[in-house]
């Protein structure tokens, strides 16, 4: 197989957001994640899965002896550093459960690479799995086929919004329903005059319902707002230029907001630059990138949505391997990760608590309340 295509994790692999973004910053490309488990002599000679399912038996906890299933994870930008705490919940839930995982789908939402690695896994007799669905017309048939075969399938992170894709469950945000509370929040916090709302890509359906309800909020609650859809790409540094060339071309603006996590920091830092707070400028956004948070504490930006990415690795593998172990009769469930405004009140909590479940330290630990 392609090494580019496939991952192994094992519990002792190390991804870290903090790393990812500096390699960003200096302006190289993201390391990809396979080269990151090769680097830490987690992936084999080749880059190549292995066997799962044969790799023996293990029993945890009261569970009967089970192989050790081989799960596979299809994502749409497998190096974004959003989902640097997700591959820590698959990890961690791996660990508990002694089964095994593999990362693998697109760098840049290609859907045709998403397609082929689904295929793939389901070729190589995958044990489950997760997968981002982001185009339901041409996702919704190879999920059809491994549930066919079989394979149990879950959509993590994005669902194909009003599709009737056939996987068994959905673990993730409403996003809909987090872009309308979003455009609520708009509507309290600017009051009147044109706002911008970023977007990475427009249809993608990980961030498109967002960017919908907002819109749909703004508009129902009669308020003077005039809403622009601001399209600003897949990469931090040009979300960046294209957040700050609007502004630049827009002063007029009273709210800057969007509903991606690499556009959120954007906003962040153009708040920042120019200091737009004191110019009477809201801005907010998605996801806990580091620089977003400081910038919360800061003052510079008035909120940005968690929505648990952690979680949103961790339960899949517990679904499909109860799925396994119940003879497909339990499992799968809808889980929605939720809906948290983090704001300069509560964002003390994500600065004091460095950890696995928000991307920024690879180390096990208990964290204590933030004070």
């Amino acid at each position: 197989m392609d090494g580019k295509e496939w991952a192994r994790r094992g519990s002792g692999s190390r991804f870290n957001r903090r790393e990812m973004l500096r390699r960003t910053a200096l302006g190289g490309a993201l390391a990809s994640l396979p080269l990151l488990a090769a680097a830490c002599d987690e992936a084999p000679a080749g880059g190549g899965g292995g066997d799962s399912a044969s790799s023996g038996g293990t029993s945890i906890g009261n569970f009967p002896e089970t192989p050790a299933y081989n799960f596979v994870f299809v994502n749409h930008v497998t190096t974004n550093p959003f989902f640097v705490p997700t591959q820590y919940g698959i990890e961690d839930a791996s660990a508990m459960l002694g089964t095994e995982f593999q990362w693998t789908g697109s760098e840049t939402a290609v859907v045709k690479e998403m397609v082929n690695s689904f295929d793939t896994a389901v070729t190589s007799d995958a044990d489950g799995i997760a997968v981002a669905v982001i185009d339901p017309d041409a996702q919704g048939g190879p999920i059809q086929e491994a549930i066919d075969a079989g394979i149990p399938v879950i959509s993590y992170n994005a669902d194909g919004t009003g599709s009737d894709t056939a996987r068994l469950a959905y673990v993730g945000q409403d996003l809909y329903v987090s872009g309308f509370e979003m455009g609520k929040r708009i509507v309290e916090e600017v009051k009147e005059g044109p706002v911008a709302l970023f977007i990475a890509t427009p249809g993608q359906l990980n961030i498109q319902p967002r960017i919908d309800g907002a819109a749909d909020a703004i508009k129902e609650s009669g308020a003077p707002i005039e809403a622009q859809q601001i399209t600003t790409g897949p990469e931090l540094p040009e979300e960046l230029q294209k957040i700050e060339a609007y502004y630049n071309g827009h002063k007029d603006v009273k709210g800057m907001f969007a509903v991606d996590a690499g556009s959120t920091q954007g906003v962040a830092q153009v708040m920042e630059k120019f200091g737009l707070v004191d110019k009477g400028v809201v801005g907010g956004g998605y996801d806990l990138l580091p620089e977003t948070l400081k910038l919360i504490d800061e003052g510079h930006l008035s909120f940005t949505i968690d929505q648990q990415p952690y979680l949103q690795g961790f339960y899949p593998v517990f679904q499909m391997y109860l799925w396994h172990l119940s003879g497909g009769l339990s499992g799968p469930a809808d889980t929605n990760t939720g809906l948290l405004f983090v704001t300069q009140e509560n964002v003390t909590g994500y600065l004091e608590n460095s950890s696995r479940f928000e991307g920024d330290s690879e180390e096990q630990k208990i964290l204590e309340p933030a004070s």
